[in-house]
């Protein structure tokens, strides 16, 4: 790390009007950063923080504008400021992928699904480069190679759609690396990614930028990842900068209050929440036996299959009256589909899911057709992955909410009204915000209305797919604790599935770990977390990254 900054943010504002007002998503923010160096940048969902890295792209996306500020660029001994060449016109565009480049959060939708994956590497390289388009093809290979994509040269002629989420990734690394920039810009480069598939692509980054002496600003809400990677870490609330310091300074002596509550949310969920002694005798509320789900590849002759994809491939689980149950395993294991499958979403090739309901008597889910299984929604209900899609824009809280009462039950309008009210107060929310509709709310807020919508008519059994995942870490153990005091007060069951280590080791009872379909351990959560037997299941818990930068190499003695 040389002394002279390559990049320095002077006072840097950035504005977006409304229709009556104007949102200020960063308010005077000013950072150095130097060669070979990474500085993460933290904060909860928007508080400017990728705001500020478009900015130094001229990426704001419209209405969004650089109201002040400079963002000089260290060149050829003096410097260029990036806000004086505006946001288009050759000066930036040179800039833009040669010397400062971008990993963005979703490779799938940041990657054009009708372009090759190597056609959109070379694209990159001839607009910058004047070389063939063989040699541009040739780099665009090593690239691939490089970044530990399997036989790129094929590779280069598949589509981003063919690629995992971890392929992709690296591809978007690959495209960003094409001209050798001095600076790259990763905006939460790994949130949608696995904790195997994350170490994987922090390593490659971290290896990458010895090689190259990169300046690297790294954008991100997980404690663990800073911990793991940064040198520096600037912390931003409401688009203000409230703390900048060393990494191991932060993490040991943090000086601002909000800093304080950030990495305390995140050392809450390092520890198993307190939970209730468990009954000797357990009385079972589902029980799995050998569950399979095939789905048909390759028609052959007469539109027979040549192959099947073993999904869920022969799985036996119990869950237990008022436990949680929590499923883990890399993306493609099949914890997703084994949730869905007990919902009916999928029907099962074979094997049982033999149900207890309210009333003592025992159903198969498995075999159930759809009357049998529109009776059972009442008592089993799904809470999804991510509340922006799964709640439906053009209704009403109070439409979303009542839908399952109305759909159940018996209930008058005026009864409906009364119980809606009464939920959300129960999940944290104002009652009187029944009229409005899902995009007035943040996560956290649409993940309780969620929440609020499967508890709304006193269902047994929740199944939780991935609840937390899109939320920040300050929300994720306040909608934890709300799951569990809810599973107090009703005596709920949770299938709770996540790849998150941390939120299944603080919210769990017992945990499966699944692998290509099948269950590898199950056991106790302390049991699975801190003495692993398998060699899956100790993979999955040595890459989570820990938040104490105290455990990395490089850590001062």
């Amino acid at each position: 790390m040389t002394d002279k900054p390559i990049l320095r943010v002077s006072s840097l504002s950035v504005d977006f009007p409304m229709h009556r007002s104007v949102l200020h998503a960063v308010k005077d923010v000013s950072f150095d950063l130097h060669r070979g160096e990474t500085l993460c940048v933290v904060g909860e969902s928007g508080s400017g923080k990728s705001v500020t890295a478009r900015a130094i792209l001229q990426l704001v996306a419209k209405p969004g504008m650089i109201t002040s500020g400079q963002i000089n660029l260290a060149d050829d001994g003096g410097e260029v400021d990036i806000v004086a060449l505006g946001n288009s016109g050759p000066a930036i565009r040179q800039i833009r992928g040669r010397r400062i480049a971008m990993i963005f959060q979703e490779p799938m939708t940041s990657l054009s699904p009708v372009h090759t994956i190597g056609h959109q590497i070379v694209e990159t390289i001839l607009l910058h480069e004047k070389i063939t388009k063989e040699a541009a093809r040739q780099r665009a290979a090593a690239l691939l190679d490089r970044v530990r994509i399997p036989n790129p040269e094929a590779a280069l002629d598949r589509y981003s759609f063919e690629f995992s989420g971890g392929m992709r990734q690296r591809a978007m690394i690959a495209m960003a690396l094409s001209c050798n920039p001095e600076i790259l810009i990763a905006d939460e480069p790994t949130t949608a990614l696995d904790v195997t598939t994350q170490a994987e692509i922090l390593s490659l980054i971290r290896e990458l930028q010895r090689d190259r002496g990169m300046a690297v600003l790294f954008i991100t809400h997980d404690m663990g990842v800073v911990a793991q990677i940064a040198d520096r870490v600037m912390v931003m609330f409401r688009g203000e900068k409230v703390e900048e310091a060393n990494v191991f300074d932060l993490f040991a002596r943090p000086q601002q209050a909000y800093t304080r509550a950030l990495l305390g949310s995140v050392l809450k969920l390092e520890t198993p929440a307190p939970r209730p002694t468990r009954p000797v005798a357990e009385t079972p509320i589902a029980q799995i036996n050998d569950l399979a789900l095939h789905f048909p590849l390759n028609p052959g002759f007469f539109g027979r299959p040549t192959a099947y994809l073993k999904a869920i491939d022969g799985i036996s689980l119990t869950i237990n009256e008022g436990e949680t149950v929590g499923v883990v395993g890399e993306s493609g294991s099949g914890k997703t589909t084994l949730g869905r499958t007990l919902l009916r979403v999928y029907t099962p090739t074979d094997g049982q899911v033999n149900y207890r309901r309210g009333d003592g008597t025992t159903v198969d889910i498995a075999s159930l057709g759809k009357a049998g299984m529109k009776s059972l929604y009442g008592e089993v209900r799904m809470i999804f992955q991510d509340p922006h899609s799964s709640l439906n824009p053009r209704m009403t809280i109070y439409q979303i909410i009542s839908e399952p009462l109305r759909t159940n039950t018996d209930m008058s309008e005026y009864q409906m009204m009364d119980r809606v009210q009464e939920l959300l107060t129960r999940v944290g929310l104002p009652a009187d915000i029944g009229d409005r509709y899902p995009h007035a709310f943040s996560g956290g807020q649409r993940q309780r209305i969620s929440i609020a919508r499967a508890i709304a008519v006193r269902p047994r059994l929740i199944i939780a797919d991935e609840p937390t995942s899109a939320l920040d870490v300050s929300l994720r153990h306040q909608v934890l604790d709300l799951m569990r005091d809810l599973q107090s007060e009703f005596g709920l069951s949770y299938l709770f599935i996540s790849h998150d280590i941390s939120v299944i080791r603080y919210f769990c009872d017992r945990v499966a770990v699944m692998k290509n379909g099948k269950i590898v351990e199950i056991g106790d959560v302390a049991q699975i977390c801190e003495r692993p037997q398998h060699d899956y299941t100790k993979t999955l818990i040595s890459a989570v990254p820990r938040p104490d930068p105290r455990l990395r190499a490089d850590a001062p003695a």
